[in-house]
């Protein structure tokens, strides 16, 4: 509806308040379009970040997640000591007994943001704790990807459909899942580094500006210091330019786009400790560096026609190179894959493009909900109508073809088809769906102004010269059919106005109650309708921090390390970074062993302490008992003595009374039941009765030999335990 707004501006503007104010100011019908283009931006700017606070206000200020406190802890580091010691710091309360060099193991562009902020923020006398900096980072870049939204849009169609595309990408819950704020997540800016960069290189085809290039190059450096999504840029453009190549659309504007965005680009992102050389080693690169040597061959044979001045020599010429070209480029590319030059592709990579390849080859990757395929279901809650505009905005698209739209067409697609292969990519194709489905809303409501806006002819007698009968008569029809158009217009634009409104309802709605709850606090609803606050993580957290000593080894699932490190400040086996599968392995199997075996592996890692999460008082499902078979499958994956079959029942997983023998005594089970069984849960329900599962356990009594508990959170979520010291021998 805001190009529809946009479009009757000028009809807004003949109404007496607004026609005086305007009168007072002298301005213009252009400048008056302007005011009203600014004032939306900036009205859209402060709903994209005040959409974002439901949880500040629900809650309190603070970090969300997991991830997401490494980062804190990250940028209370550099904010302390300095860049410096941040690049050089080797943490050594993190993979305990390996530590972790942090400053060459990391995207930096999130802290360095934020750092940069509050520096900003001190010096203009503003007293603020980096925290709220942190909560806040997110919200702010939101309401800046609505601004390059708007001038993206406004590249592609026109400025109603950026005008639109702010609108949507401000509220759309695709993108509010990862920028409310407290999710302090490299996404947060890096989805704005991904559209500035789309929208600088696309300006810089269209204009063949050295300027615009440049400027898609740093956006591009920006992207890679910030996230490892920037591999779907370097993939996307040179396979955007290779379609303009095959489509007959070379110029020297793309040209110039490409290699000053390609060099440059690759030049200061190889400045990333964390990316270094990849950038011409690594088999997920080498498309881009493919498509820059191809350019030089189109340069090349545009020079050569020019030359000759004859088309048949220039055939016979360009056969012949392009084939040399080719075929050097595949040997090129074998002898360096051969020779271990060329890495080949990542695990991750390999999982977009086949979705049963994590799950067959890295259990560890499929472990995450966040790699799982997308249900439909999560299109319809992360998109709602605009899942239905969005091949309306490719029609449009196809039926104005040009360099831009055929990107903003690829990135559609591919963006897409990823989204469907992993849940956690929906977030790449949310610009993508609003950008299109703007033009879709935007050419939609300018069409349909039109007819409501056409004034009826009425059908006079002829007068005047040169009138004849059969012309006045087809007026008449059409002069007639005019009333019908108009009424059919209104009544679809009222349609439209009902399904944005429906949408703006839906998205404020996700945003509030789905996207604005922190994990770390949990919320349910009581038997009275009241809200009940579960905040066992932090008073767990805080347990670990005032009652263990500062150089306690804690163990635990790899899910739980960031927040352990960040906010117990103690030392973790393993934590959510993932780098090394060995050591998880070795956690896993621990986990999945009997005691006396967990024990002697405990031992070896120095292990004081065990937290484990667990569900079955309140009814909390993501707890380490349905996390166990993939402690399992990513155990077995490197100790072939854990088998999964050992811990189901005819390929069922259970934990009742006809689990398993060996899940009924493993040390998860042991440690996440014990004294359960003495616990009423429900009304109505016996004694060890699991709300999370719904049944009955199957091992009631649990005794604990090299263990003891050391402390279970109010609502039993967070359960710690002690590892016994071992014997005194003589």
């Amino acid at each position: 509806m805001v190009a529809k707004t946009e479009k009757s501006a000028v009809d807004l503007l003949k109404s007496p308040g607004m026609t005086s104010l305007f009168k007072s100011l002298k301005l213009k019908t252009k400048q008056q379009e302007l005011l009203i283009r600014v004032t939306i931006l900036f009205l859209v700017y402060v709903l994209a970040f005040i959409t974002r606070l439901f949880s500040v206000l629900r809650y309190e200020s603070m970090i969300h997640e997991f991830d997401p406190y490494f980062n804190y802890r990250v940028t209370q580091f550099l904010t302390q000591k300095g860049f410096y010691e941040f690049w050089n710091w080797f943490d050594s309360e993190s993979w305990y007994p390996l530590g972790r060099i942090v400053g060459g193991t990391l995207f930096p562009g999130l802290m360095v943001t934020a750092y940069l902020i509050y520096r900003t923020l001190q010096f203009l006398r503003f007293a603020i704790h980096i925290r709220e900096v942190c909560v806040l980072t997110a919200p702010f870049f939101a309401s800046n990807t609505t601004l390059v939204a708007y001038f993206f849009g406004k590249e592609l169609w026109d400025s109603g459909a950026g005008l639109v595309a702010a609108v949507l990408i401000a509220i759309c819950p695709g993108y509010i899942s990862r920028s409310v704020a407290g999710s302090y997540d490299n996404e947060g800016v890096a989805i704005f580094a991904l559209l500035l960069t789309f929208y600088l290189f696309v300006k810089a085809v269209n204009t063949g500006s050295l300027a615009f290039a440049l400027a898609s190059a740093f956006g591009y450096f920006y992207m890679v210091s910030a996230w490892g999504g920037y591999v779907f840029i370097i993939n996307l453009i040179p396979l955007y330019v290779m379609v303009l190549l095959i489509t007959g659309r070379y110029s020297m504007r793309l040209y110039v786009a490409y290699n000053c965005t390609y060099i440059l680009g690759m030049l200061l992102a190889m400045q990333i400790r964390f990316v270094g050389f990849q950038h011409v080693q690594s088999g997920e690169h080498m498309a881009a560096m493919g498509v820059f040597f191809l350019m030089q061959v189109f340069y090349f044979l545009d020079w050569v026609k020019h030359l000759l001045n004859d088309p048949k020599l220039f055939h016979t010429f360009l056969r012949i190179t392009v084939t040399c070209a080719v075929g050097l480029g595949a040997i090129a590319l074998g002898v360096g894959t051969a020779s271990g030059y060329i890495s080949p592709w990542t695990g991750r990579f390999y999982s977009l493009l086949d979705p049963t390849y994590a799950k067959d080859h890295i259990p560890i990757i499929a472990s995450v909900s966040e790699h799982q395929p997308t249900a439909w279901s999560s299109f319809m809650f992360d998109f709602h109508i605009l899942l239905f505009l969005f091949p309306a905005g490719l029609y449009f698209c196809f039926k104005r073809l040009s360099d831009a739209t055929i990107f903003i067409v690829m990135y559609g697609l591919t963006s897409m088809y990823f989204a469907g292969v992993m849940v956690r990519l929906i977030l790449v194709a949310t610009p993508a769906v609003c950008l299109i489905s703007a033009i879709a809303v935007s050419a939609t409501i300018k069409n349909l102004t039109q007819l409501v806006r056409a004034k009826s002819k009425a059908s006079h007698s002829a007068s005047g010269k040169g009138t004849i009968s059969s012309k006045a008569s087809s007026k008449g029809s059409l002069d007639q059919s005019l009333p019908f158009q108009r009424n059919g217009a209104i009544a679809l634009l009222l349609g439209a106005f009902f399904l944005l409104s429906r949408y703006a309802i839906h998205c404020t709605w996700v945003t509030s109650e789905a996207y604005s709850s922190p994990s770390i606090v949990l919320a349910a609803r009581g038997a009275h309708g009241n809200r009940v606050i579960f905040d066992d993580y932090r008073e767990a957290y805080f347990w670990l921090r005032q009652n263990t000593p500062p150089d306690a080894k804690v163990m635990s699932w790899w899910d739980y390390g960031y927040q352990i490190t960040a906010m117990g400040n103690r030392t973790v086996i393993v934590d959510n970074n993932t780098w090394n599968n060995t050591h998880i392995a070795t956690v896993g199997r621990a986990m999945s062993s009997y005691e006396d075996e967990a024990y002697d592996i405990m031992r070896s890692l120095d292990v004081d302490y065990v937290l484990v999460v667990f569900g079955g008082v309140t009814g909390y499902s993501s707890d380490d008992i349905n996390k166990f078979l993939w402690m399992v499958r990513i155990g077995g994956g490197v100790f072939p003595v854990i088998k999964e079959p050992d811990y189901l029942v005819n390929g069922e997983y259970r934990v009742d009374k006809g689990a398993a023998p060996k899940m009924l005594n493993c040390l998860m089970y042991k440690l996440s039941y014990y004294r359960f069984g003495e616990v009423t849960t429900e009304y109505g329900k016996p004694p060890g009765y699991d709300r999370a599962r719904g049944v009955e356990i199957g091992n009631k009594d649990i005794k604990l030999e090299y263990l003891e508990e050391a402390f279970t959170t109010s609502n039993w979520i967070v359960r710690i335990y002690k590892v016994k010291p071992p014997n005194n021998r003589w």
